[in-house]
């Protein structure tokens, strides 16, 4: 079981800012490349960025890039997701996970789909 804890999100108007967090106990942070999803009603859960497990690299979506800036503290287990310029079509529950590989095309780890998601944190932005 390597349930997630998101954390950090709320409503803010658009062009403001927030900043999320993530912990997972139940895995070797630091051995893992990990993500940012988000799921609007309606629609299929997204990925939004990941980063790589030592921290030196990262991808974004195309939606995303040069607003959102993602990081990680191995010595605190911690994930983050600095969220700027928000846009009301930034408005979803967003969630982390870990991944095989983080490049242009990504891979939960075994386990997670089924056991690993956490409840997410609701980020709202309004117009």
């Amino acid at each position: 079981h390597v349930q997630a804890v998101e954390s950090g999100g709320g409503k803010v108007q658009a062009g403001g800012s927030l900043t999320l967090s993530c912990t997972t106990s139940a895995i070797t942070f630091a051995d893992y490349p990990m993500a940012w999803f988000r799921q609007a009603p309606g629609q299929q859960r997204e990925g939004v960025s990941c980063i790589s497990h030592s921290g030196d690299g990262t991808f974004f979506a195309d939606s995303v890039k040069g607003r959102f800036t993602i990081s990680r503290d191995n010595n605190k287990n911690t994930l983050y997701l600095q969220m700027n310029d928000l846009k009301p079509e930034d408005t979803a529950k967003y969630y982390c996970a870990a991944l095989m590989y983080c490049s242009s095309s990504w891979l939960l780890i075994p386990g997670w789909e089924d056991s690993g998601w956490g409840q997410g944190t609701q980020v709202t932005v309004s117009s």
